[in-house]
């Protein structure tokens, strides 16, 4: 006999953590897969001789993926369900690494990372949608934050493994290969979370799925001024900071003189930083309120990440450290953020819209810097090209705080919506 939906007991807490583990497992090899290029970068312009705009153009590919998972990824989740989502999801990114390695040809290499953006980002929706599903109304704010410490040790791993699989550079295939068995877990965490969840719905009382990113063009209009500025905030930051990491490691050997194994490291301390601080910083803008403010203070420290980068003989670990501060501070807030700004009934709207413009910029800027990079024949015999690829992240920081100046002006003023005032200890609106 069935036992009624309302007669049975929630999961342990030892139950939902479990399906945490294993949901974030997958996360953990997306990220793994999606930072492979910037250690591999030298190798596939020594071995294939690809451009600097080949390359731009390889995480290009897959940010514009983006653009149609949002328009249809929530839907498929809505249509199939969660864990046929998740599984479907994680089949398709493990295709597209299989892809991404088969060939030398860029544009097969090309098409692999547009397939596996698909995957990946409908994969962060739908595991986003199940760790809802199964922490709503109870540690929510910290399994999100947990899931993301998870999934960024993928891409730490990622970018040390000219340490930790040095002999595998020699080629550059073979660290595709080894990213390929890191996406194997897209495909393993779903099956292991399917299993999990089916045995719960037997046994225990499951609460119903979050909201899920998709498109209602109805609701773009109900947007005020400053869900706009938080969209540029978003869009610039994004084009700062994820561009920038595709040439890093490069960039650190031809005009640091650092070795591979040193400029993914140092890759790796800005991954390090967002790891430990995001779900630090979340908590303070929680205690604190001074959302606005403390963004405008994160997009600030770009600039003079990029200035001493590009300007100053200085060690590789208080620019990156500087960088690593803003990467935790800035989307620890960010996201949240949006809650504020919007309305309930079109979250879903407004998240799957900011992320479709940020991945849209994140294009545009691979590609950029990719240009701008081959137009200065940026190399180690020639570091000081990479001058012009720093002054556009400058220029690109500095109008990030422009806006985020504006959202706090406007969040100060009369139209504001509690973005800057509402903290743990405020009575509830």
């Amino acid at each position: 006999m069935v036992t009624p939906e309302n007669a049975r007991p929630e999961p342990s807490r030892l139950y939902r953590w479990t399906v945490l583990l294993f949901v974030s497992l997958a996360m953990f090899g997306n990220y793994y897969f999606y930072d492979a290029l910037s250690p591999l970068v030298d190798v596939l312009q020594r071995q294939l001789h690809f451009t600097n705009q080949n390359i731009g153009l390889l995480n290009a590919f897959y940010s514009i993926a983006p653009i149609a998972t949002v328009l249809i990824g929530g839907v498929i989740i809505d249509r199939i369900g969660t864990r046929k989502a998740t599984l479907l999801f994680g089949i398709i990114c493990l295709i597209g690494s299989i892809i991404t390695a088969a060939t030398p040809s860029f544009w097969v290499m090309a098409t692999g990372r547009f397939v596996f953006g698909m995957g990946a980002e409908s994969l962060i929706v739908s595991i986003t949608t199940a760790i809802a599903k199964w922490f709503r109304g109870k540690e929510l704010s910290f399994a999100l934050g947990i899931s993301l410490t998870i999934s960024r040790f993928g891409s730490w791993l990622a970018q040390n493994s000219p340490t930790w699989a040095h002999t595998a550079y020699s080629n550059w295939q073979t660290p595709w290969i080894i990213g390929i068995g890191f996406v194997t877990l897209c495909v393993i965490g779903p099956i292991i979370y399917w299993i999990l969840e089916v045995r719960a719905e037997r046994l225990y009382s499951l609460g119903s799925a979050g909201q899920t990113d998709k498109i209602v063009a109805a609701d773009i209009l109900k947007f005020g001024k400053s869900y706009w500025y938080l969209v540029a905030l978003c869009v610039l930051f994004y084009s700062c900071i994820f561009p920038f990491e595709t040439f890093a490691v490069k960039f650190f050997m031809d005009a640091h003189h650092a070795t591979r194994e040193l400029g993914g490291f140092m890759l790796s301390v800005l991954t390090a930083f967002t790891m430990f601080g995001t779900p630090v910083f979340g908590l303070v803008a929680d205690k604190v309120g001074k959302r606005a403010l403390l963004m405008m203070c994160g997009s600030l420290l770009l600039v003079p990440s990029f200035i001493l980068l590009g300007y100053a003989r200085i060690n590789l670990y208080l620019p990156m450290a500087l960088m690593g501060l803003a990467f935790s501070l800035v989307p620890a807030i960010i996201w949240p953020s949006v809650a504020y700004l919007t309305d309930q009934r079109s979250l879903g709207t407004a998240y799957g819209l900011m992320t479709m413009i940020q991945n849209i910029g994140m294009a545009g800027f691979n590609s950029l810097l990719g240009w701008a990079n081959d137009h200065t024949h940026a190399a180690a015999d020639n570091p000081a090209g990479y001058n012009l690829m720093l002054r556009i992240l400058i220029v690109v920081g500095c109008v990030a705080v422009f806006f985020a100046f504006l959202l706090r002006q406007r969040e100060t003023g009369p139209h504001g919506h509690g973005l800057e005032t509402i903290t743990t200890a405020s009575p509830a609106a």
